[in-house]
């Protein structure tokens, strides 16, 4: 029966107004959140607590200055070296450069620096050197503090800070996140488009900024596209308007983006080319980077990503049981990325550096839901990362980089710019070049470009070289005018070539720790020679 309007009902008064009081909480609690979280973007950095960005900040400076070490040629030669020669008019291009399967875009990051500093009249070696790997340390830090972020909105502050935890202890992280490598700053590139990825849950979500990160990672490293296919592909998939994100989303980011490279390339080429398609076309089509070494097709499985995940291997395992649905799709990517790559003839730990964000979302999963062993396991984590992180940061592989120090003294002070010259007969590409040294000092190395020909039987310079190396050198400087006045090698060369080093008068001026593991043609020192001549000043120093 309907109430009568004069009628009254305290059962309906009452319901009516808990109904109301619920209805102005949840009001006033959406109001709370909104107020706060705008709080939080005036307020804070990067939208977050102003000191978990400044402590984010100031450890990946730290872990800058904590990283002394090399660990691939890559990170001078294809960035710093190349940035060098646009800049101050030389420096070395690799054959890579010849046959244009890089870009100049990602160089031209760091030759603006350099054009600024030598502007600025501040381009000394070492500025030359750290400032690039604090900008990168930077970029890092945002990644780290977006996927924190991209987390919190998934799941909730404590999974979030668990994620964070995991991300910072990680050592392969530590090793990484500061160098000038393509892979570091695809890595960074990657994590900062996934926070603006439309995962359920996010609030972040933003179609042109995240198509435009993954275009630009693309430009800077054309397989920054393996680990985002699954996730473009499932976007494009869940999306109800497909037309219009393709038209006006993806398409334009993609245009203008690429369009951009296309013509710095230009510029610094001097014609047409799109190095993207050359570099997917030589590495993944030819599978010519098989010239520097073969593996097995299973070895991401058993070697290369247990190793970069280390001893989060167990949580990754275990959070993956534990994750919810929604992101299943980070998992997928993951394997999706191993099973591409392990396709490849060549492999190496760095190429899968990408997807190790997306692993410690379910590392920092499973620690949340570890209960009373999460200190436990945090120790253990920390006890087992840190060490690793010190010792390849600061111990291993240290010895081309402080070579480097002592060859920067080499570099003539007076008016003849002959005066000196150096010759490194170490594996090629061992130590940076010119970006290292910054000045027009004569140097040679040992070259090892591949066969791009077709012979069955190919010898580099540098494979031809250590067949017979005392031969090599002889037959190489036929008279005493023609002998660098510098000679560097590892200490593994030593007994071999001595004949050579007495009877060319040099001494022995300089040696450097490298590695604990010496291997074939990389020994554990490195042994810097000079030419004694008398009445000659001595150009290097101790």
């Amino acid at each position: 029966m309907e109430s009568q309007a004069g009628d009254y009902n305290p059962a309906f008064c009452n319901l009516h107004g808990s109904s109301g009081e619920m209805k102005l909480r949840k009001r006033k609690s959406r109001q709370n959140a909104s107020a706060q979280e705008k709080r939080s973007r005036r307020h804070g950095l990067l939208g977050e607590n102003t000191y978990l960005v400044l402590f984010t900040i100031a450890l990946r400076i730290l872990n800058c200055f904590l990283v002394q070490t090399s660990f691939v040629p890559d990170e001078y030669w294809q960035s710093l070296e190349v940035a060098h020669r646009m800049v101050f008019s030389y420096g070395y291009l690799t054959w890579e450069w010849t046959e244009q399967l890089r870009g100049y875009t990602y160089p031209l990051i760091f030759a603006s620096i350099y054009k600024v500093l030598h502007l600025l009249g501040k381009d000394s070696v070492q500025f030359l050197i750290w400032i690039p790997r604090l900008g990168q340390a930077l970029l890092s830090a945002v990644a780290d503090i977006r996927l924190y972020s991209l987390v919190k909105q998934l799941e909730n502050q404590e999974v979030a800070r668990w994620v964070f935890l995991c991300q910072l202890c990680s050592w392969f992280t530590w090793y990484c996140c500061t160098r000038t490598l393509t892979n570091t700053m695809e890595t960074a590139l990657t994590a900062l488009a996934l926070f603006y990825y439309p995962l359920e849950g996010s609030r972040s979500m933003n179609s042109v900024k995240y198509s435009l990160l993954v275009a630009l990672a693309c430009v800077v490293r054309p397989t920054a596209l393996i680990p985002w296919l699954p996730l473009l592909f499932r976007h494009f998939y869940q999306e109800q308007r497909k037309l219009h994100l393709t038209l006006h989303r993806f398409l334009p980011v993609g245009f203008i983006t690429f369009s951009l490279s296309l013509i710095i390339d230009r510029i610094f080429f001097g014609q047409w080319t799109l190095v993207q398609l050359n570099f997917l076309k030589f590495n993944v089509l030819q599978n010519l980077g098989t010239f520097y070494g073969s593996h097995p097709w299973h070895w991401y499985l058993s070697q290369g990503f247990p190793v970069v995940l280390g001893t989060h291997l167990p949580f990754f395992i275990h959070g993956c049981f534990l994750a919810p649905r929604r992101l299943h799709i980070l998992l997928l990517t993951v394997l999706w990325t191993l099973l591409v790559y392990s396709m490849l003839g060549h492999k190496e730990f760095r190429f899968i550096y990408p997807v190790l964000p997306f692993c410690m979302v379910f590392c920092g999963y499973s620690l949340a839901h570890l209960k009373a062993w999460r200190k436990a396991a945090l120790s253990f984590l920390l006890l087992s990362n840190v060490p690793l992180a010190f010792y390849t940061g600061l111990v291993h592989q240290r010895g081309t980089l402080d070579v480097m120090n002592h060859i920067q003294k080499v570099c003539p002070r007076g008016p003849d710019p002959a005066s000196a010259s150096v010759f490194m007969m170490m594996p090629c590409h061992s130590t940076p070049y010119y970006s290292h040294v910054h000045c027009p000092l004569s140097m040679r190395f040992l070259q090892c470009p591949p066969d791009l020909t077709g012979k069955t039987q190919y010898l580099d310079e540098a494979d031809m070289f250590y067949l017979n190396p005392l031969r090599w050198l002889q037959q190489e400087f036929h008279s005493n005018a023609s002998l660098p006045t510098h000679l560097v090698t590892f200490n593994v060369l030593e007994k071999e070539i001595n004949t050579f080093l007495t009877s060319g008068n040099y001494e022995r001026a300089a040696t450097f720790f490298h590695t604990h593991w010496p291997e074939r043609r990389t020994g554990s020192h490195i042994h810097v020679y000079e030419r004694r001549l008398p009445g000659r000043v001595n150009t290097g120093g101790n």
